[in-house]
């Protein structure tokens, strides 16, 4: 039986920092109310036991896949331990590694007993003449097997930190705690982090006054958090603060997380105020650069739209410059599309705005990684880069290097998806095709599903199949004919003197397994009708028979389309609605390629 660090716990509660010692996982328990997945767990090292830990969250894949279960015996390969809330203990594992699994041990190691200071420091006055005696067993001198516990060994030979380890004192002594580890319900902590993201100063204005602000993104090895500086602190802080630099911090104002303006995996976030405290730190850290939590570019034709996520791929493709006026401000903003592949064999096109776009130099295709980057589901998917975005040139991480041999070895000139194809390209649709009485089977969750299906419009519903709108842009709201050539929108509480057409189709769709009626919109209308919707509207208007040609001529085509479905509750009977994300005609050849796919994994020849 593997041995485990006798009296380890001891070490690390009475302040002590041993190096890779190997412990027990007695239970594991997930912490509820959290908003990201963590997990709590009950160690033993034979002799003594503790619920003080807690898995950094980069450790969660190790959960789900079964590698840590309940009475796994595990080596902290790297971890802090920091005083929180009264003198209270969390231990944070950042990195281990698996010596035996919970079935291969299958019992509990020894008999080991909640640690309390008080008792051992009794038991080490009573008997300190024993404290140092070498074990009888050949079992190395600080550890200890399932037949019994032998004596620790002096705490100076534990006490060297392993390379790279993080910084574990403040500039005044005191401990440093991990971000993972915060809650506004502390009152005293400092972090030594590094700052990952600066943002422009920003300023506002409105009812209550005039003001600045800038945001930060702040890592260390448990996690991330955003910070967040307003008027007399942006003053003070911004022009010292610089990105990839270390920093204590202390003395900031915890609080929830406002997901509308941070992404990070973390559910707090916190604000500068007048006590604050930033020092730049000058030790040698093991700190990472950035974290990121890749998706990879498979994935994200099942993630809803406006989703903010991680990416990394090979540019593949460099658009010219071009120019936008925003709507909004009035402003002319620079932008460049680039298409990059990662090893899943698809492709998508990511915008880069500004500065970003004009010194962007995709001639040696380079590995871009962004962090933070924006998920659109306009003409299939896309990608853009915001202002609180950070992209990455050929980063120095695995990724980059794994993604950047694969390219140069083959990967180049492998056969793609397309992802952000135009209307009438094939693969813009992507993958998890199902028959539409298989996707209707889903009435079990509330939650939205995504899924292709290839079928065949066999119905239209023409009546109702277009109405006037607000001409305010992003409302869209159906407006009222004053009767006078003025139009009102209650939404916007205006009134103007022109609208425009929206459409909004139901169309019946139907392949061997059932038929549908689904829902589509706008964009995807004016692709599928190969118009748009205020020619439509004048036709409609002025000429029905060209109205009716042009919304028969869709009918018994086939298409492959992207849907989003849910189950809607209407007087307390549930529904089963659709509508459409995306679609092009069906190319027989690609259609052809996923069917010989298809029968592959069945088969087992995949």
């Amino acid at each position: 039986m593997e041995s485990l660090t006798t009296g380890v716990i001891a070490d690390i509660v009475d302040g002590q920092h041993p190096e890779n010692p190997v412990v027990q996982i007695l239970t594991m328990k997930r912490i509820p109310n959290s908003s990201q997945e963590r997990w709590r767990l009950l160690l033993s090292d034979g002799k003594w036991s503790n619920s003080f830990a807690m898995l950094a969250t980069q450790l969660n894949p190790k959960v789900d896949s079964g590698a840590i279960t309940n009475n796994s015996i595990i080596r902290m390969d790297r971890y802090v331990c920091n005083t929180v809330q009264e003198n209270k203990k969390v231990l944070i594992i950042l990195d281990l590694s698996v010596i035996m699994t919970g079935a291969e041990v299958g019992k509990k190691i020894g008999t080991p007993v909640t640690y309390d200071s008080s008792k051992i420091a009794a038991q080490q006055q009573e008997q300190p003449q024993q404290q140092y005696k070498a074990p009888a067993s050949k079992v190395a001198p600080n550890m200890s097997s399932a037949g019994g516990n032998v004596a620790r060994i002096p705490l100076a030979q534990h006490n060297a930190l392993a390379k790279g380890s993080c910084v574990t004192k403040t500039p005044s002594g005191g401990n440093v705690h991990p971000i993972e580890s915060l809650t506004p319900y502390q009152n005293r902590w400092t972090i030594c982090a590094r700052v990952t993201n600066k943002s422009t100063i920003r300023t506002w204005s409105n009812s209550r006054g005039e003001g600045k602000l800038f945001s930060m993104d702040l890592l260390d090895e448990t996690g991330e958090i955003r910070a967040t500086a307003f008027n007399n602190e942006v003053d003070k802080f911004y022009d010292m603060i610089e990105v990839d630099k270390v920093y204590f911090i202390s003395s900031a104002t915890l609080k929830t997380a406002n997901k509308q303006y941070s992404n990070l995996n973390n559910e707090y976030e916190m604000s500068f105020n007048r006590t604050t405290e930033v020092t730049p730190c000058h030790e040698q850290t093991a700190i990472p650069t950035m974290q990121f939590n890749f998706v990879s570019l498979d994935q994200l034709e099942s993630l809803q739209k406006d989703a903010i996520l991680d990416v990394i791929g090979v540019c593949k493709e460099t658009h010219d410059l071009s120019h936008v006026v925003m709507k909004s401000t009035g402003k002319e903003l620079t932008k460049r599309d680039i298409q990059i592949v990662d090893t899943t064999a698809r492709e998508v096109r990511l915008t880069l705005w500004g500065t970003q776009a004009e010194t962007f130099d995709g001639s040696q295709q380079p590995v871009v990684a962004v962090k933070g980057v924006k998920l659109s589901d306009f003409n299939g998917r896309s990608l853009s880069v915001l202002s609180s975005s950070c992209v990455q040139i050929n980063p120095d991480i695995q990724e980059a290097h794994m993604l950047k041999g694969w390219f140069d070895n083959g990967g180049n000139v492998a056969e793609t998806v397309n992802l952000s194809g135009k209307g009438g390209q094939a693969g813009s649709i992507g993958g998890n095709f199902k028959l539409i009485a298989e996707a209707k089977q889903n009435t079990g969750t509330d939650q939205p599903e995504y899924f292709c299906a290839k079928g065949c419009i066999v119905m239209i519903r023409k009546e109702n199949s277009m109405y006037t709108a607000c001409p305010r842009d992003g409302c869209n709201k159906k407006v009222v004919d004053q009767g006078n050539g003025m139009y009102r929108c209650e939404k916007c509480d205006q009134t103007y003197d022109t609208f425009q057409w929206r459409i909004m189709l139901q169309a019946c769709v139907a392949d061997i397994s059932d038929s549908q009626w689904i829902s589509i919109f706008q964009d995807q209308a004016e692709q599928l009708l190969n118009t748009n919707a205020n020619e439509l509207g004048a036709l409609r208007e002025t000429n029905k028979d060209d109205f009716e040609k042009i919304m028969d001529a869709i009918l018994f085509k086939n298409y492959n389309f992207k849907l989003r479905s849910k189950i809607e509750t209407y007087n307390g009977e549930n529904r089963w609605k659709a509508s459409v994300m995306n679609l092009n005609p069906v190319d027989p050849q690609e259609h052809s390629r996923r069917l010989i796919t298809e029968i592959k994994q069945l088969t087992g020849q995949a």
